[in-house]
This record gives structure tokens, sequence and C-alpha cells, in this order.
């Protein structure tokens, strides 16, 4: 389908030679969507041309407003508003657009553009279960996945998972001396809920263990010998936290003792670290599987970790990076803006951006991408601006095409999620609590109580996680967001639920239509094409360019709000206008059609937010 966008670059161009004499290529016309308070489809921008013109930019509006309209069939009218020329397409344009699109069951699906670009999402640690700040990484990625793939791109989804360091001993230390052998079987405990609260118990034990050392004679002795002129005992030993779990802790040398072991290969500490990480990934596959999402590859941190530093070696030789007295290995990111950064300790041990060289070359090794996407909460913009820097200038062949889709962390209503003291919203927890919102719901209205119990089940969850997963992503990924569970689950107003009601009554559409056989081929007959018709056609029209945009810019939100967009025009029409009843067959076959394909735009945009649509609700 030809761009009308184009065509009308290229009239603008026309008229401007053909008027005034000036040349301009058409590709610098400025065109967008006509705002909605205003009449018209498209908008040229007029003011750029007043540098060839010198003419009010109002005059020169009406004189390419009128050459367009007498040479150019698929514009209808025009009006100029402040300089601005509003175009309407007639409603021939339409009436073809919807002929064309209506034979499309792929419609805004791209052609493959012969480029590899790899996700990378969720990155958990195994000392947890998923949780609310994962829920919406996880959301983030899976639907700039499919975003992509329908931009045409070649996608590969992958994880690292944190498996190793003192956070994941500490939960294995708290089991091993507090668990009396427990198992997520016989406690009756979701195996990654499980291993959580043993991590959870841990930082419980340390505390009390920190506020009896306070109180101690070495803890006081520390506080006189250690604090600030006037510091009050508060506010130091709150500030002395590290140091006492490095320094005096007993706990604290337990868990770093076994990290030591882990490190060395101790046979029991690995099979226990195996035993506990193994319970954590079959608690995650369940909360991946409720979520509808999957990675193509898996990476593990305690694999990882020792890569990179073969390249920093190459680096080196190169002048990349540079040595010190003390053996440690730094690059001069001082003319990029940042401090130099280290990227070998001086006793030979790696850092995360060591690794995280190594893990990047090692996907384009195995993926040949030339874009890599990272998700990862905005707390780490620093990091991957340096990782960035320096992939580029070690010359990596994929350094152009490094992303961080950087987001806002989420909070509750009450202040920011706690992993150690148990106070985040874990992701299974808040899957349940939609579902059971939902099938409240669906009880009080009772349009679900004639189908069986499992076909109930399956709409009520698809209603639950589409206001879950439509209420995070219609948020620009940028921004912080408050995450009120109440409000998420609300059926009306911008949520997944009001979509998919709108899906649902298309759908209602399709099938009477199909029982009654209902005679569609003169829908491209009408022409009398009322406001609230040429509002969803306009969206439509533009569904492919959100997808390209979206895709461009990594933000699933656009999508998100596509959808409620086109839903919200769809239910105008409706409320405005008689669909099944329409006054002639031509009138009724075009507006069946047409919700025919908006049912189906529907159904495709919320599939690329993750999302599946009922047939009822």
């Amino acid at each position: 389908m030809s761009s009308i966008i184009f065509t009308i670059q290229q009239g603008v161009s026309e008229a401007l030679k053909s008027l005034y004499g000036q040349s301009l290529d058409a590709m610098e016309v400025q065109v967008h969507p006509t705002r909605r308070e205003f009449e018209g489809d498209f908008t040229v921008v007029v003011f750029p041309l007043t540098r060839f013109v010198k003419k009010r930019p109002d005059e020169i509006a009406e004189e390419i407003g009128a050459f367009l309209v007498g040479r150019t069939p698929e514009i209808g009218s025009f009006n100029v508003i402040k300089g601005f020329l509003n175009l309407s397409l007639a409603n021939t344009f339409w009436s073809h657009f919807l002929q064309e699109i209506s034979g499309q069951p792929h419609y805004g699906q791209f052609q493959a553009n012969g480029h590899k670009v790899m996700v990378e999402y969720c990155s958990p640690n195994t000392n947890k279960p998923l949780h609310l700040g994962h829920v919406r990484n996880i959301l983030l990625g899976w639907s700039c996945s499919r975003i992509l793939q329908t931009a045409g791109y070649e996608v590969f989804k992958v994880q690292v998972i944190n498996d190793r360091g003192i956070a994941v001993c500490k939960s294995m230390l708290a089991w091993l001396e507090f668990g009396n052998g427990a198992t997520p079987e016989s406690a009756g405990i979701k195996s990654d809920h499980f291993v959580g609260e043993y991590y959870v118990e841990f930082s419980r034990r340390q505390q009390a263990e920190y506020q009896a050392w306070q109180q101690s004679e070495t803890g006081q002795k520390v506080y006189r010998e250690k604090a600030k002129e006037g510091q009050t005992p508060e506010a130091f030993f709150k500030e002395f936290v590290n140091p006492y779990f490095n320094e005096y802790s007993e706990l604290g040398k337990k868990a770093t003792d076994m990290l030591l072991r882990w490190e060395a290969g101790d046979p029991d500490t690995m099979a226990l670290w195996k035993r506990m990480n193994n319970w954590v990934y079959e608690g995650f596959d369940q909360t991946f599987k409720a979520l509808g999402v999957s990675f193509d590859k898996l990476y593990y941190e305690s694999e990882t970790y020792v890569l990179g530093k073969d390249l920093i070696e190459k680096g080196l030789a190169e002048g990349v990076f540079y040595k010190k007295e003390d053996g440690s290995v730094w690059i001069d990111l001082t003319d990029a803006g940042m401090d130099p950064k280290i990227v070998i300790r001086s006793n030979g041990t790696s850092v995360y951006t060591t690794q995280d060289l190594g893990t990047a070359h090692l996907r384009y090794e195995d993926f040949g991408v030339d874009r890599m996407v990272y998700v990862v909460g905005d707390e780490q913009n620093h990091h991957f601006k340096a990782l960035f820097e320096i992939l580029k200038r070690m010359g990596e062949p994929y350094a152009a095409g490094l992303h961080h889709l950087s987001y806002g962390m989420v909070e509750l209503p009450e202040g920011k999620m706690k992993s150690r003291e148990g106070t985040v919203v874990d992701a299974d927890d808040l899957i349940e609590e939609v579902i059971k919102e939902a099938r409240l719901n669906a009880k009080e209205r009772g349009e679900l109580a004639d189908l069986p119990a499992d076909q109930q089940d399956t709409i009520i969850r698809r209603v639950g996680l589409a206001a879950l997963k439509f209420h995070i992503i219609k948020v620009q990924p940028k921004k912080w967001m408050t995450f009120d569970p109440k409000e998420s689950v609300d059926m009306q107003g911008q949520t997944g639920p009001y979509i998919q009601y709108a899906y649902v009554r298309i759908n209602g559409l399709g099938k009477r239509a199909e029982r009654e056989g209902v005679d569609l081929s003169k829908a491209n007959t009408y022409l009398d094409i009322q406001p609230a018709e040429r509002e969803v056609l306009q969206l439509l029209y533009q569904f492919p360019q959100i997808i390209q945009q979206a895709a461009e810019e990594y933000d699933p939100s656009t999508v998100a709000n596509f959808c409620y967009a086109l839903a919200k025009a769809y239910s105008k029409l409706w409320h405005d206008l008689s669909v099944f009843n329409a006054e002639d067959p031509a009138t009724r076959a075009f507006r069946l059609q047409l919700s025919r394909v908006t049912g189906q735009v529907l159904q495709k945009g919320m599939d690329l937010l993750g999302i599946d649509m009922p047939d009822k609700m």
C-alpha cells in the first residue's frame, strides 16, 4: 500500500515548482496526522516553506491546498488554521483503503529487513522470587521483542541469570543453618518463594545480630574509635552496616566463607548451590509460563563472570586500556564525559564491566546480531553508557547497535520495595490478585455463567492478565510509576479489559453476520463516510507507522496507547451509528467490514503486548 503521506509530500513539492518556481525534495515536506481538535486527516507544516516563498504562511497554505485538491484525487478538501494546511482525504480513498486492508490478514507485519537484534530482559537473582519490578522488566522486554519481530527484525530473547555472589550465599547459609532439612514440597511453598524466605530470614537474623553487637562492648568501642565528631550512635551504626558485615558479623563471615568455598569449587557447597538454584529455576519457569513469556537462550553469571579478560588483554596491546603500577587495568573515559573506569582489579579479578564485555562478545558469536537491547532499570544508566563507549573503542562490530532500554522503577503507594525486608510484591501474588479481581467482576456481571468452568477460567485469566500487563506497559518506559493494585484491576477507563471488551463486541458482530449470511460485497459502494467512521479509519491507517515508531524507539507504550485510542474510537462509532441495523445493505456491509478489520488490528496490537483476547466477557 503506497503511503498517502508521500503522495502529499510529492504534491506539495510539485505545487512549489508549479506555483512559485521553487524546488524542494519531497521528503523535506513536513506532514503529520491532524490533531483531533481540528478538521482533517493530515497536516502540512507550511512555515518552513516561507524561506522559498515570500508570502504569509496562511496565503501559501491556501494556494497549495487549492493546487492539491485540483491535482491529487486522494485529497477531497482542505482548511487552513494559523498557517497549518489541514487536508481531508476523499471518501473514495478511505473506501479503497478499507477494501485493501480487508484482504490483508497480516496487516501491520513488515517484511524481513535482514537485521538481527538481541533483547535481554528479566535477568533475576537466584536468592529470591520474581517481583513487581521484574514484571515491568519482563513485559517491556517481551513486548519489545514482539514489536521488533513484527517490524521485520530477526529477534533473539535472552537473559543473564545472576546465580552467584554473596546474596545467593546468604539464602544458602540461612537454609543450611535454620532450614532443618525442609524442602519446598515439605513446606508446601512454591520453590522460588521457599528460597526467598531464607534470604529474608538471613537479613532478619543478621539485623538482630547487629542490634545486639551495637550494645556490646566491642560495638561501643568501635563507635568511640570510628565515629565522626558529634555523630550520634544511631547515625554511626546506620552508616556502619557494610563494614560491620565484612569485619565483625559472624553470619557475614560464614556467608563470605561459603562464597570462597564456592569459588574454590568445594563439592558440598556446589551441591547445595545447585540444589537451591534448581528450586528457584522451577519457580521462575512457572512464573514465566503464567506471564506467557519465554527465552531463546539463558546465560548464567556463574559461567560468564570470567569472560572479558582476553578481550581486555587484546585491548591493552592496542592501547584501548592502560595498566597502573598496582596491576589494575583501566580505561580513560574523561573525553566522553565520564571518569576513568577500572576493568580488572589489582588482584587480577573481574568487575561487572569485564563480564559484560565478554558476554556481549559471546552473544555476537552466538547469534551474529547487529543490535543488542538491554532492558535494565535506570539506576544502571551510567554503567551502560560506559559499557557501550568501551565496546565502541574496542571496535566490536555490533557497537553501533547497542541500546539500553532504561526504565523507571516501580514503587508502591507506601514507597520503595525492599527484598531483604520482605516488602516486595511477588509476581505470583500479583498475578493471582488480578485474576481474583477479574473473577469477582465476572461473577457480578454473570455473563459467563452459562459456560463450562474451564472456559470461564480461561477467559477470566485472560482478562486479569490484560489488566496487569496493560496497566504497566501503557506507561512510557522512562517514567517512574506507582503501582496501585486497586487501580490496576479497574475494568473501566484506559485499561486492558476495556480494549478486550471492544474486541469481544466486534467478535460478536462477526459471528452474528456469519450466522445470518450477511453479504459484505456492497461495502465498496458506500461512500458517505461519517466522522466516527473516519476517525477509526485514520487510526487503522496509522497502525504500521505505530509499529515502526515503537520498534525504533523501543517503546511498547506507543502500541498500548494506540490500542486504547482505537478501542475508544470504535466505541464511539458503536454508540453514534447503527452497525448491524444500518439503514441500507451497503452501509451495513461497510460498517461490518470496518468492525472486522478493527477487531483484527486490536487483536494484533494487543498480541504485541503479550495480551490474549477472549471470545466473551
